[in-house]
């Protein structure tokens, strides 16, 4: 990857009965999480790249609603802390609130890299494990709460 370049990338928030829908994965670590979502393909706008790549990966056709987390991630700042993840890579995303309107969530055709199952997990649990980016814990169980979107910076 070249280093001068940014990549943008979307993520879904799914939360449904007070459980988060989640990407399970493994690595030396043990067991983390992540938000559903990818990498915005050239031609394709925010809400197209999310909708293809929920369908992808866990299988259900989502709905956005409201952009509530933005995030930088400079993985040579953050040393080996995400599985798999490039030194050089640079990532914008973008944290849309969702809904889901057709499907149920399973593992989808094209599975996120390292991608176990999809899992809902209870929000009074997510500042207990590893969901990744880290940031976004304490944010998920007062979503309700997040009037504006918020920047966090460069997090992991």
């Amino acid at each position: 990857m070249d280093k001068r370049n940014v990549r943008s990338a979307n993520k879904a928030i799914i939360i449904k009965d007070n459980k988060l829908l989640a990407l399970k994965k493994k690595d030396k670590l043990g067991f983390f999480y992540t938000l559903p979502g990818g990498g915005q393909e050239h031609g394709e706008t925010v809400t197209e790249s999310l909708i293809r790549e929920c369908k992808e990966e866990i299988s259900v056709t989502v709905k956005l609603t409201r952009l509530l987390l933005v995030r930088d991630y400079i993985a040579v700042r953050h040393g080996d802390n995400e599985a798999d993840m490039e030194i050089n890579l640079h990532q914008l995303e973008l944290m849309f609130l969702c809904e889901i309107t057709d499907g149920v969530p399973t593992n989808g055709s094209e599975p996120d890299s390292g991608q176990i199952s999809v899992d809902w997990i209870e929000l009074g649990d997510v500042e207990t494990i590893r969901l990744y980016p880290l940031e976004i814990r304490k944010y998920l169980k007062n979503i309700d709460g997040i009037k504006h979107t918020i920047y966090l910076g460069d997090v992991n």
